[in-house]
């Protein structure tokens, strides 16, 4: 049976934690799940970190996130 045609969106969200790189990326899609379906792909675009009097302070993950898109009905 052949496959159906999908259309998917691309978003681009910025996750941040005091702990790590990985987890300020997972704070970013499990906080997109909320409100988004069929998450498909995530992928890190870039890493950054939020330094105060010399101390690292809060880990980013830039994250591009790609969902089914639906078309109103």
């Amino acid at each position: 049976m052949p496959q159906k045609e999908s259309v998917y969106k691309v978003i681009e969200l910025v996750g941040t934690s005091t702990k790590s790189w990985e987890e300020a990326a997972k704070n970013a899609v499990e906080t997109a799940a909320k409100s988004l379906r069929d998450l498909r792909v995530a992928e890190i675009t870039k890493l950054d970190l939020r330094v105060e009097k010399g101390k690292v302070i809060a880990y980013r993950a830039r994250v591009s996130l790609s969902f089914k898109y639906q078309a109103g009905k």
